[in-house]
């Protein structure tokens, strides 16, 4: 008998944000396992579980240890994943759920920010062997000092994609309160529309741009083991979601940009730490690397510039203040990112250009500009990224 295919799934914790919405996962996930996969399931916690845990946290000291934050936040997990295995067995299929160090994802000692160094799967190999539906809790892992730690935001893409490619497995599916991938946030443009596919380049773009669909991590992970990633809708399992995989064919792209504008989306952070540095560069990126902040753009030379997601940032100002006593010359200011994205957008300097004068053309300021091959992003204030992401969507996708 031909051995089962793998396949991996993850579920967002707005899939997960009660009782009866995690009963309607576990359904689905049987009806799965009914069509012949070897499954792993990886879960978020449930709903705002994260949050209210760190608000306790930060009730009691306004900048909590990063490591006890690990321990803290990463119950929320373990709490999903037994639900869910209890969940499955009530429809009388075997399933067994296991921690992120169970599972073998070994991390760096970097806490509240972890990146993967292996995944050793030998435990889950087992339990699949056996016949057991494996539900997996997300966002987390064990350093090499055997810590319990966290990936960070959207951590549990990360995991899931990770896994997915230690088991080789099929394809993996990243399932949320949302239908796919849209070319711009539809809660900001009205008119933004699905993306049916995208490349993982410009998946990673979106990703650092602000698109909150899949982590970027995660597509990097993708991207390495080659396996086609899903993003589809939990509740409307009829639609086809989006594909992110690799471009085999050069053409496609050719045909693209010969069409027009190679803009595919417009991404954004309404609120990050922008900070500015000259004399001082050098030490300050030095600094945000010890802190393992999540570093959106890091302009070197005779003026630094960083913008940082503040997902990530447990204390924020005492970041503020670590930084600006680096020297007089580092500012700190909370601003907002609008990126535009598309393979090969950053190559020809006229696009550039044209997003900058219609910013200029609404008057909206824009701090700092920059370009990549496949992605432009401005840095903007914090009111104003909503008009500036609809400006530069009609500007380049209308």
């Amino acid at each position: 008998m031909a051995a089962k295919e793998i396949l991996v799934q993850k579920y967002g914790g707005s899939s997960l944000s009660d009782l009866d919405r995690l009963k309607s996962v576990a359904e689905k996930i049987v009806a799965a396992r009914e069509r012949g996969y070897n499954l792993v399931v990886v879960v978020s916690a449930m709903g705002d579980t994260t949050d209210d845990l760190l608000e306790m946290a930060k009730a009691l000291s306004p900048n909590p240890s990063r490591r006890e934050l690990d321990m803290l936040l990463s119950v929320g997990e373990r709490i999903s994943m037994a639900l869910m295995s209890i969940a499955i067995q009530s429809h009388g299929h075997e399933a067994v759920s296991l921690t992120g160090s169970q599972c073998g994802i070994i991390t760096t000692h970097s806490h509240s920010n972890a990146r993967i160094m292996d995944v050793r799967p030998f435990r889950v190999q087992d339990e699949l062997a056996q016949d057991r539906i494996v539900i997996v809790a997300g966002y987390q892992g064990a350093s090499y000092r055997r810590d319990v730690t966290t990936l960070g935001r959207g951590g549990s893409d990360t995991t899931a994609v990770a896994l997915a490619a230690a088991l080789d497995a099929e394809a993996c599916e990243i399932y949320s309160d949302v239908d796919g991938v849209y070319s711009a946030d539809p809660g900001v443009v009205v008119d933004a529309g699905q993306l049916e596919s995208l490349s993982y380049d410009e998946m990673q773009e979106m990703a650092r741009g602000g698109a909150r669909v899949l982590n970027q991590e995660a597509v990097a992970f993708a991207r390495r083991a080659k396996i086609a990633l899903y993003a589809r809708s939990t509740y409307e399992p009829g639609k086809k979601g989006t594909l992110v995989r690799r471009v085999d064919l050069p053409q496609e792209e050719i045909d693209r940009a010969e069409s027009g504008c190679p803009a595919v989306a417009v991404s954004h952070v309404q609120k990050g730490l922008w900070v500015e540095a000259t004399t001082n560069a050098e030490a300050t990126l030095a600094l945000l690397d010890d802190h393992r902040c999540a570093v959106v753009e890091w302009s070197p030379g005779a003026k630094g510039q960083a913008f940082l997601g503040l997902d990530d940032i447990h204390g924020l100002e005492a970041l503020r203040d670590e930084l600006e006593a680096v020297g007089d010359d580092v500012e700190t200011k909370i601003a907002g990112l609008v990126s535009v994205v598309g393979t090969g957008i950053g190559a020809q300097c006229g696009w550039a250009r044209r997003g900058r004068d219609i910013l200029k053309k609404s008057e909206l300021r824009s701090r700092h500009l920059a370009i990549y091959p496949d992605r432009l992003s401005w840095v903007v204030d914090s009111a104003d990224v909503m008009a500036a992401t609809r400006l530069l969507h009609a500007e380049f996708l209308e």
